[in-house]
């Protein structure tokens, strides 16, 4: 299987630049990549100290590490941070301005394995950190062969995953991580299940991290007075399944204002929603003035964390189709959530737990979303689900002290 691998990587890295020639992502995803070892061996011979890594997919993972990254920056406040991306979607908005507790950030180049090891050599990490998954073989045995801690956390794991399925290729690699910690008992039970020793229930920083956002979120003026003594929902990361949904909603609740944030930023799917919509909308880089508008699109990203903070409810899209969006920004916030039902709830756990804590709505078709939204506007209903929304959260701080807490007592870093 790992000679597999080796010619599986070794193919990709001669198809995708052909792909590239005709698909625009596949050609960002390269081109981004181009000069990485160049730029970090720059870094590197400005700043030799010592270094934790962070590797994250995508945007949703650099989000759970943000409170890991503050922790272990408090701790160890000499400690250079770099953080890598696999996607091109979350480095773009990564760098385009300076990242908090973070002093460098990369793509991670693709796993073949000279240009892992040549990677990890200039990066000369004093210990490694992967968020939730997205483990590369070569680039965690160039770590091992330098003996740098590896640690993997927010892991959540399902029995269906290859890591349970035979003791083979894809089980070596997670068996390499140093230490484990995992969102969920579940987690847990299949790491004791293939003999892995270094495991700990640390739960999901996450919760840490819209917690954060929900006690410093950023304000915005103009829409605040749009808001103000108006019964306002945010629809978070919706997608053209959802609206269908939403659109009639809308168009049946006059005395609600609608705050409307796709997860496809292009203008042609909100042009065809706004024609649907009875309401007066405008989107918000258009805006002159927002009286008489019902409904305002968010054409841009990093406002919707702080959006939740308006909303009495919320629903955040994605179930229908690729994957459900983060439900615990609103949560953060205490605002109850509406999400669409989901077809496999192992790979969003967070989904069962909120319905059953009280404070997340599942619903499936148009007559399911009025009826949940009408419980919504039942005071006492909506004033309990707001309580257990703030007793989940509550309950579900602290990942972050524990990840951080447990990696010092193991590794102190003080001697790489």
């Amino acid at each position: 299987m790992n000679l597999l691998y080796r010619i599986a990587i070794a193919i990709a890295t001669l198809v995708l630049p052909i792909i590239g020639l005709f698909s625009a992502k596949v050609n960002h995803f390269l081109k981004g990549r181009k000069g990485l070892l160049k730029k970090l061996a720059d870094f590197r011979s400005k700043y030799p100290g010592k270094l934790a890594w962070f590797h994250v997919a995508s945007l949703g993972e650099y989000e759970q590490a943000k409170p890991v990254i503050s922790k272990l920056k408090k701790e160890k406040p000499d400690l250079l941070v770099v953080v890598s991306f696999f996607s091109p979607s979350g480095y773009d908005i990564a760098i385009r301005k300076p990242q908090e507790n973070v002093d460098f950030i990369s793509y991670i180049p693709l796993d073949r394995k000279s240009w892992a090891f040549d990677f990890v050599t200039l990066l000369n990490p004093t210990i490694a950190f992967f968020v939730k998954y997205d483990l590369w073989n070569h680039h965690i045995l160039a770590l091992k062969s330098r003996k740098v801690p590896t640690v993997l956390f927010s892991a959540s794991f399902r029995e269906d995953q290859n890591y349970f399925k035979s003791d083979g290729f894809f089980r070596s690699v997670l068996k390499k991580m140093d230490l484990i910690f995992t969102q969920n008992e579940e987690s847990i039970r299949l790491l004791k299940s293939i003999n892995y020793p270094e495991a700990y229930l640390a739960g999901d920083t996450r919760f840490d991290r819209v917690n954060e956002t929900a006690k410093n979120p950023k304000h915005f003026l103009e829409i605040e007075s749009w808001v103000e003594g108006k019964k306002v929902m945010v629809l978070g990361s919706v997608w053209e399944e959802d609206m269908k949904l939403l659109i009639p909603l809308i168009n049946q609740k006059e005395k609600y204002l609608w705050i409307v944030a796709p997860h496809d930023l292009k203008p042609e799917p909100m042009e065809f929603w706004a024609r649907s919509i009875q309401f007066k909308s405008t989107r918000y880089s258009q805006k002159e003035s927002l009286e008489g508008v019902n409904v305002l699109f968010i054409d841009n990203i990093g406002m919707l964390s702080s959006l939740y903070q308006y909303a009495r409810i919320a629903y955040v899209g994605g179930a229908f189709g690729k994957g459900l969006h983060n439900i615990l920004e609103p949560i953060g916030f205490e605002i109850p959530v509406i999400f669409g039902a989901l077809k496999n709830h192992s790979k969003f756990p967070e989904a069962a737990q909120s319905i059953a804590q009280g404070c997340g709505f599942s619903i499936s078709d148009f007559e399911s979303l009025k009826n949940e939204f009408a419980k919504l506007q039942e005071e006492e209903f909506y004033g309990n689900a707001r309580s257990r929304a703030k007793s989940w959260m509550e309950a579900n701080l602290g990942a972050a002290d524990k990840i951080v807490s447990e990696v010092l007592l193991n590794y102190p870093l003080d001697g790489r």
